[in-house]
């Protein structure tokens, strides 16, 4: 018994003193995605960097003025040497190329061990064993394979947030805000295919001495998604609940309220949908507008090759509970592997009266936004779009030097390019004219950025971007930097700032600037602190603010 205690603790010794040096070593557990296609993304990482066929992660973006969202969960179905290619099982918003997909922490820890059993192969003495080996069971136990379904799966955060903002300029507005933070990952409901996955920061209650306009970071917070969504292998029905994309139709925007859908075959769905438009970066962002509509989707082919997906629909909206617009929607894509995306999304609205054609009624183009994109090789891809709008956009202009818009500055053709080169550095380009029939002359939108991803080896992500851009609703340009660094994983930092000039009819805001920092802690196993300051200069608006939030993690399987 004492040779069996003392065995044993002398693997667990060597076994610990391997983890540690797996640690110390390092374990990439992070990865970004290089390229996405209907339904599925490749991640710049293989099997050298510890990737395997059923590990799960979850893509994060980094967005102003809070911590990273939550925008995706992934399962990898293949691995390469240096790349590999993962399934999108639930995602709140696009995945894009940029993003950073991290392993779960299961995952993460099944890698680390691994890495660490690797190590420990020198013993002091020889030892043999009757009934099989120990060391190889134990090798047998730590091989990556296949989750199995993950049914009453419940992780995320829960926590009070305390805000606090004062004006700088004329006004002097001193506001405190009491706010609820929940992000949320929940599978498999009860045992049902329910799910419940997104995130809400909001406010509970605001004090304040004068009327004030909404924040930055206000706006920022309303781009949210959270959803409640049924989807079952074995039945025909789908359904979804809360802030959300259409799955079939992004291109619609964000709509709070829900969809419901049934299979009518393997290839074609079908279903209904209704709600109202939230999202202040959405084309035609009103709070107060509702929609309602009817789609049907054909979706056909392999992610892995040539994948076709098809949407169609009608669509009617209110002002107000006042007849708006009525139009119909097609959106389309068209993906082969890795290499080629082509991406549609048009809308036409039937119009009567002396505005229509004729003066009766009929169809007229009122969006159409086209991109082919095209990757002959991991170090670069080329993008070529066209963007039309008949209609003034309506998206808060406030957020332009944020990013969040980008797709919706230039009017006209456009086209670009992004180089992936060694030490982690991707420039990236895009250029254009405007074509709007109320320009003179056609007028040139530009782009051009660096992401960097490590920085002189700090492990500080970087992305400096400049734009300027002549539409029909206005001229502007803008400035961003963004930094950012996990100093362990339990502690990260960001700092983001912007500059822009605005000349249009849709804000009196002509120049801004601001700065924004967050810290974001996780407390031992089970909690959560954060804290951010910005600052926010205008001619309009002035003011800094301060936020507090303390919470709760959990992880229940």
């Amino acid at each position: 018994m004492r040779y069996s205690i003392r065995l044993q603790a002398l693997l667990f010794c060597s076994l610990a003193a391997g983890i540690a040096g797996a640690q110390d070593s390092g374990v990439q557990t992070s990865f970004h995605v290089k390229y996405v296609v209907e339904g599925a993304v490749y991640l710049e990482g293989g099997r050298a960097q510890g990737l395997a066929e059923g590990q799960k992660l979850t893509v994060k973006r980094q967005v102003p003025n809070q911590t990273d969202q939550e925008i995706a969960e992934l399962e990898v179905i293949s691995v390469a040497s240096t790349s590999a290619a993962c399934e999108i099982k639930s995602a709140t918003q696009k995945v894009q190329p940029g993003d950073t997909a991290f392993l779960s922490e299961h995952d993460a820890e099944l890698l680390r061990m691994m890495r660490a059993s690797k190590d420990t192969k020198k013993f002091p003495q020889v030892v043999s064993f009757t009934e099989g080996d120990p060391l190889d069971a134990e090798q047998r136990e730590l091989v990556p394979r296949p989750p199995s379904p993950e049914v009453n799966h419940a992780r995320g955060r829960i926590g009070f947030e305390y805000n606090m903002i004062r004006g700088t300029g004329i006004s002097q507005d001193s506001i405190s805000q009491a706010g609820f933070v929940l992000r949320t990952d929940m599978t498999r409901i009860a045992g049902t295919y329910w799910s419940l996955s997104g995130y809400y920061r909001g406010q509970l209650n605001s004090r304040s001495t004068t009327t004030t306009q909404t924040t930055l970071r206000d706006l920022v917070n309303r781009t949210y998604h959270l959803s409640l969504s049924y989807n079952s292998p074995e039945s025909p029905w789908v359904a979804g609940f809360g802030r959300l994309y259409l799955p079939w139709a992004s291109g619609l925007s964000t709509i709070d309220g829900g969809y419901f859908g049934r299979r009518l075959s393997k290839k074609v769905t079908a279903g209904f949908f209704g709600g109202s438009s939230p999202d202040p970066t959405s084309w035609n962002y009103s709070p107060d507008r509702q929609i309602f509509g009817s789609f049907v989707n054909v979706e056909s082919g392999d992610p892995n090759a040539l994948h076709v997906s098809s949407t169609a629909g009608v669509a009617i909206t209110r002002f107000q509970w006042t007849p708006d617009r009525q139009y119909g929607f097609c959106e389309n894509g068209i993906y082969y592997k890795r290499s080629l995306s082509i991406y549609s999304d048009i809308e036409t609205d039937l119009i009567r009266g002396p505005l229509a054609a004729g003066g009766h009624g009929g169809l007229t183009l009122t969006r159409s936004y086209t991109t082919v994109r095209y990757q002959p090789a991991s170090l670069i891809s080329f993008d070529l779009s066209d963007n039309y709008f008949r209609d003034m956009p309506t998206f808060d202009p406030r957020l332009i030097s944020t990013g969040l818009v980008d797709q919706l500055l230039f009017q006209g053709v456009s086209g670009g390019a992004r180089l992936n080169l060694p030490y982690h550095i991707s420039p990236y380009f895009d250029i254009g004219k405007s074509s709007a029939s109320s320009d003179a002359k056609p007028a040139w939108n530009q782009m051009y950025g660096v992401a960097v991803s490590q920085i002189w080896h700090t492990g500080i992500h970087a992305d400096l971007r400049y734009s300027s851009f002549d539409s029909s609703y206005g001229t502007g340009k803008y400035r961003s930097l963004m930094l950012s660094r996990n100093l362990s994983e339990k502690f990260r930092f960001s700092i983001q700032a912007g500059q822009q000039d605005y000349a249009g009819s849709i804000t009196a805001q002509s120049r801004s600037r601001w700065i924004d920092t967050n810290v974001d802690w996780l407390v031992g196993g089970h909690y959560f602190m954060g804290t951010g300051f910005t600052a926010y200069r205008g001619n309009v608006q002035s003011y800094n603010q301060l936020y507090l939030n303390l919470g709760y993690r959990f992880d229940l399987r």
